[in-house]
This record gives structure tokens, sequence and C-alpha cells, in this order.
């Protein structure tokens, strides 16, 4: 029997929760296990950001909503059908979670959004919660992480515990869209975002049109 071995989804409190489902529904078309933390923090953000208010008692429905919200408010296109059947929640207080320990067999950890706080904790080794202590876990034992920083501006502090980050081994990726692949719509730049965050951890995806050396490529041609 094949083992599981997830990617750890962990979601901060910063602005960018769009980014985060982005990220969840490109694991999950790809085929990938999934296991997620949602800091407190990121709870406010998510209610204020989608409306939804997400519980640990309840998270699979609450899960499923926001899957089921593009950026635009507008319902995403995305099958929940059987979605979530490889989705493993642990709430961001559990520090006896499974990917606390090294020894879990996880392939890696994507923070998005990374908030200065988290990235701060993370680079400092602070594991104040189950984001943090997974992170710092997916570095000791060398696995891919990826730190999608959502700040702007930044300061002193926090750009050099993102050098800290990067001399770690994690890849700090901030949330920075680009419209050379002909974004029509908020969704669009989102998953470009999400896009670039899966590529970084090696997870095929088709979110956005890749750059293939023609300008004007991604411009709509009319007539």
């Amino acid at each position: 029997m094949k083992s599981r071995r997830p990617w750890v989804v962990g979601v901060s409190g910063a602005s960018g929760t769009p980014y985060a489902a982005a990220v969840l529904r490109g694991l999950l078309a790809a085929g990938e296990s999934v296991d997620l933390v949602v800091s407190r923090a990121s709870r406010l953000t998510l209610l204020d950001e989608t409306g939804i208010s997400f519980r640990d008692a309840h998270w699979r429905e609450d899960l499923a909503a926001w899957l089921a919200r593009g950026a635009d408010g507008k319902p995403d296109t995305f099958d929940m059908a059987d979605a979530l059947g490889d989705v493993r929640y642990w709430a961001a207080g559990d520090l006896a979670a499974g990917p606390s320990s090294g020894s879990y067999p996880a392939k890696g950890m994507l923070v998005v959004p990374a908030s200065t706080a988290a990235v701060a904790g993370v680079a400092l080794g602070l594991s104040k919660d189950l984001l943090q202590r997974t992170a710092s876990v997916t570095l000791k034992e060398r696995r891919p992480l990826v730190v999608a920083v959502r700040e702007t501006p930044l300061n002193g502090q926090t750009l050099k515990h993102m050098v800290a980050l990067d001399e770690a081994g994690a890849v700090v990726l901030p949330a920075s869209p680009a419209f050379y692949a002909g974004a029509t719509h908020i969704q669009d730049l989102v998953d470009f975002v999400a896009g670039r965050v899966l590529d970084a951890a090696g997870v095929p995806h088709r979110l956005y049109r890749r750059w293939e050396g023609e300008l004007g490529g991604a411009t709509p041609r009319s007539g």
C-alpha cells in the first residue's frame, strides 16, 4: 500500500486568502495529498475577505465553501466532487499534530500567504504555533519550504528575516502577480502567484500561461 506523503499548507494572517485557495485547488487538481494548518490570525482575515467563519469542528464544510469562491467573490469552476477526500486538517494550537515531527512523512510545506510575523517566527525558530513549528521541521529535515510573503512595504528587519530563510534553504516567494500572462480578471493574477508557488514546489499545474519568448504573445488580438 502506498504511503501518504502530503504537502503541508500553512495559512497565516496576512491578506491574501485567495492565494491560499488557489494553491489548495492546484494541489488537489494535481492529485496531491494535503495537510492544512490555518492560523488563528488567518481566520480573521478569511472572515474579512470572504465572509467565511472557519471552524475546527466544521473545517470540511468551511474549506469547501472557501475553495468554491473565486477571488472576485463569484463561484469558482473548481470541481468539488471528492476533492477534499485526501485533505487532513490540523488545529494551529495542536503542537502534538503529525507535521510537528520530523518523522511525519510530508513532502514539504507551502506557507501562503505568509505574514511578516510568520516570516519572523520561522526565521527565528520560535515555533509558537503549529504553522511555525512545521516550517521549522521542514527546514531541519531539508524538505522544500516555500514562503509566499504578502506584505508591502518591507522594513529592514523583515528583509533580514527573509535572507535568513533563504540561507536556511527556503524559497522566499513574494506574492507579486505578473501581467505578461494576459490576465483579464483578478483570479488570473491570483492564479499566477499560486502557480509560481506550485512551480517552486515542483507540482505540475495549468494555472497560468507561461512565457514562450514571444513579445506580445499574451496580448488579446482584435478583429
